[in-house]
């Protein structure tokens, strides 16, 4: 079942997410996000965003949410977006429903432009997102260091709307 994240979700993401931040390079989190501070992350974005977990058998088992590209009003049709499934979870199925979701909310508000950043390499995420066709727009090399290693980053792009 998919449906809008509330903060009473916000443990069960931190321990998602956290899973990501401490053994992978797919965030550049580099500590451990609380509880407290994922209720507050999901309060701030769903209050203008869509927020979305799947959850399985009462369980949350992924998460996909969508943010303003740039804070600038004339990118007010931009957004960036994420998405995380548990690790004992992944290649189910879970990310493609979430995003698909997350997608079509996204073109019901009038968004133009979906923008996913992923850290590289993530074959997985490039999969993902080509699946449901973004197409690969940049790539910055060494923008991140995480684990004493330099991390590139490529965006993939969505166009929700014609011209």
């Amino acid at each position: 079942m998919i449906r809008p994240a509330t903060t009473a979700d916000a443990g069960a993401i931190a321990a998602i997410y956290n899973h990501y931040v401490t053994s992978t390079t797919i965030t550049f989190e580099e500590e451990a996000v609380t509880p407290a501070d994922m209720a507050s992350r999901i309060e701030s974005i769903s209050a203008q965003l869509p927020w979305y977990v799947y959850e399985r058998d009462g369980v949350v088992t992924g998460y996909a949410y969508a943010t303003p590209w740039r804070v600038r009003s004339a990118y007010r049709f931009s957004v960036e977006t994420t998405v995380y499934v548990a690790p004992d979870c992944a290649r189910q199925g879970i990310g493609l429903q979430l995003y698909s979701v997350l997608i079509d909310a996204l073109r019901g508000r009038g968004i133009q432009v979906v923008l996913g950043g992923i850290a590289q390499p993530n074959p997985a995420s490039v999969a993902l997102h080509e699946n449901l066709g973004f197409e690969k727009v940049a790539h910055f090399k060494r923008v991140g260091r995480k684990f004493e290693q330099w991390i590139d980053v490529g965006y993939w792009e969505l166009q929700l709307h014609g011209l």
